[in-house]
């Protein structure tokens, strides 16, 4: 997962080892599910992963089969980290539009789009449409939370922009691992699969599976129960910083009452 519009220096304060070793054990569950199903369905010889971090999901992809994998990231990704070959993996600042000159076929990008400004998401679309007919595509939703979350959107919002480049979403994995333990909920949540109308195989994979035709945005009950306990978990206590500014404003606030008072008494 790549960083948003942090500089490079600071990438790796934010997605450093901590922020991968958390997420290891999801990611790789989710991975090793996810995976065989989209390979069942498109039997893709090239995976390109766009915000790939370490590496995982074409780690499992190479397992399942596919001989030709490519993962982009940000430059706070340590060779020596890779679950890949170094030389499967390029550095990119996934901020800015990138151009590969060549295609692959299937394109990978999973809880990566909303790490990247506002501003940079209709491009980063267009990149990821540009390298393959088909994307595997999931984004955090409002109020998911998450280390450097700057663009949370709806499904609905990700579907106009890849129509813009005639792709349709086609619900494959949701339904599939929706209740399944071993994927995380954000990948259950919010991963589509974006199909373009031209793809000579587009036909095969909407047989085979759902085209979007109802709701997009969809909450997870892990994710509706996690904040419901976060709201219910009682309040730490506050800082003595944080005290004392409170009493200060109180005192004020007794000081202007009592100013109040006294000129209220003397008109």
């Amino acid at each position: 997962m790549s960083g948003g519009t942090e500089r490079p220096s600071e990438l790796g304060s934010t997605y450093d080892d901590h922020f991968y070793a958390d997420l290891d054990a999801e990611v790789r569950g989710s991975a090793e599910t996810v995976v065989p199903i989209v390979v069942d369905l498109l039997h893709p010889a090239s995976v390109l992963d766009v915000g790939c971090g370490r590496g995982t999901w074409l780690h499992v992809f190479a397992q399942c089969g596919v001989g030709e994998i490519l993962g982009l990231d940000g430059p706070h990704i340590a060779a020596a980290d890779l679950e890949i070959p170094p030389d499967a993996f390029v550095g990119r600042d996934l901020t800015q539009p990138f151009d590969l000159g060549r295609r692959f076929d299937l394109v990978v990008s999973l809880e990566v789009a909303e790490h990247l400004p506002p501003h940079s998401a209709a491009a980063f679309v267009a990149s990821l449409v540009a390298h393959a007919p088909a994307v595997l595509f999931s984004a955090a939703v409002p109020f998911q939370g998450g280390a450097g979350h700057v663009n949370e959107r709806w499904p609905s919002y990700w579907a106009e922009l890849f129509a813009a480049h005639g792709f349709d979403p086609v619900d494959v994995v949701r339904p599939a691992v929706w209740a399944d333990e071993r994927v995380a909920f954000w990948y259950a949540q919010n991963t589509l699969l974006y199909v373009a109308r031209s793809h000579a195989g587009a036909d095969l994979v909407r047989e085979r599976s759902a085209t979007v035709r109802g709701p997009l945005d969809l909450v997870h009950p892990l994710l509706h129960e996690r904040d419901h306990a976060a709201r219910r978990r009682p309040s730490p206590p506050p800082s003595l910083r944080r005290a004392l500014r409170d009493v200060r404003a109180a005192a004020l606030r007794a000081v202007r009452d009592r100013a109040s008072a006294r000129g209220g008494r003397s008109s």
